[in-house]
């Protein structure tokens, strides 16, 4: 399942995920937490859901279907975020959880509302797998969200703004950590609209499938870099 918002260029938020989910071979289903005009490259508006209504959907689908993993996008504040956690696990707490911290787009549009940040020292807590690039991370870091996390939090570092090893992820699981180098070093890689959204629903994804952590990180990894080979544009092909 993802939960996450709706871009009508298609590029990032419910639709790349389904996009994702669908070459991955796992059922899609969608809970949308805000409507968005937006374009691969630049967003104009948003408009959140309502969270009643996204508990709802969330409801509705975890009783029908049997949801083995979660991927969650733009959520508005913490609290959001929480009340999203607490539905999931109440319908099924083996569920794997996987958050990708959209905290500003990469036109600097703003998401998630910063004045309640420190609060999700506690709820992040309960999430199997967070993916921040490293702007996020430094943030988040620097909020003490990530101290005595043990283990019960993976934490996949996203390389594609690093300065140093550009496109090196590093897992931190366990205590350890895992560096999850690039497969490709021949192709030319282009910057893609939605790149995390892609790498988080492969992820999930593959832990739909039974696999570990650190397997469907790597996995996922392998997805990513043909979607951003795909072409020279800022929308990447799905194959």
């Amino acid at each position: 399942m993802s939960i996450a918002g709706f871009d009508p260029s298609g590029g990032a938020g419910v639709m790349a995920d389904i996009k994702t989910f669908e070459q991955l071979k796992v059922q899609g289903l969608a809970v949308c937490t805000a409507m968005t005009l937006q374009t691969e490259s630049e967003c104009l508006s948003l408009k959140w859901q309502s969270l009643q209504e996204t508990v709802n959907s969330i409801h509705v689908l975890m009783k029908k279907y049997e949801v083995k993993a979660v991927k969650i996008g733009v959520v508005k504040d913490a609290e959001f975020l929480n009340e999203i956690i607490k539905t999931i696990t109440f319908n099924n707490p083996e569920a794997k959880i996987i958050w990708d911290p959209v905290l500003k787009s990469t036109s600097e549009f703003s998401f998630f509302d910063m004045n309640t940040i420190s609060q999700l020292k506690y709820i992040i807590r309960q999430i199997t797998l967070i993916t921040p690039n490293y702007n996020e991370y430094n943030i988040l870091k620097t909020e003490g969200l990530f101290e005595e996390l043990g283990n019960s939090c993976s934490i996949l570092i996203k390389g594609g703004h690093r300065e140093d090893n550009i496109g090196t992820d590093i897992l931190m699981e366990k205590g350890k950590e895992i560096s999850i180098e690039i497969n490709n070093t021949t192709s030319v890689f282009y910057p893609k609209h939605g790149s995390g959204c892609v790498l988080s629903s492969a992820i999930a994804s593959h832990l739909a499938l039974g696999q570990n952590v650190e397997q469907a990180c790597r996995n996922a990894k392998e997805y990513i870099e043909k979607f951003l080979i795909s072409n020279p544009t800022l929308l990447g092909f799905h194959s």
